[in-house]
């Protein structure tokens, strides 16, 4: 089957149009302070390489303590935790570090999603939701959603 130049045309748009969205995003981060919480290495060396890669300081740690102790000594724009981690879990850290950054736009990341794990962070004040597994492209849907919705609440 052949690809018409319509096709053709559309695809290149929409890449272009993705793009610039992603341009956006990261002039965006580039502006913020952002932090990681997750046991898994793998996820925070290839997540702190992402984002130093598009010019944005992304600060790892391994657990809910740590971060907790992080949080005491630098603000952050944008707080992301693993739900499973060693010791106190990420929707208690999440929970817990609400008094200490209460501009922080917070999310949560898992594997293990249910109704009522949703339900008890859209309670606790959670902005973000991401299902494992996930890509950049997940990540950044996810975080220009929540920058828009913040963005919107300002201004309205």
């Amino acid at each position: 089957m052949a690809v018409t130049d319509e096709e053709t045309a559309s695809f290149f748009k929409q890449d272009s149009i993705t793009k610039a969205l992603k341009m956006v995003l990261f002039d965006e981060l580039k502006k913020m302070r952002l932090l990681l919480v997750d046991d898994d290495q793998w996820i925070r060396d290839s997540l702190s390489l992402y984002f130093e890669a598009e010019g944005c300081h992304l600060f790892a740690l391994e657990t809910a303590e740590e971060g907790t102790e992080a949080v005491k000594k630098q603000d952050y724009d944008i707080i992301i935790s693993d739900y499973r981690l060693p010791g106190m879990d990420g929707l208690e850290f999440l929970k817990r570090i609400k008094e200490a950054q209460p501009h922080a736009i917070r999310v949560l990341i898992t594997a293990y999603g249910s109704k009522a794990l949703v339900s008890e962070a859209k309670r606790i004040g959670i902005q973000g939701f991401i299902e494992k597994p996930f890509t950049c492209r997940t990540i950044e849907a996810s975080l220009s959603r929540i920058l828009l919705k913040r963005e919107q609440e300002d201004q309205g």
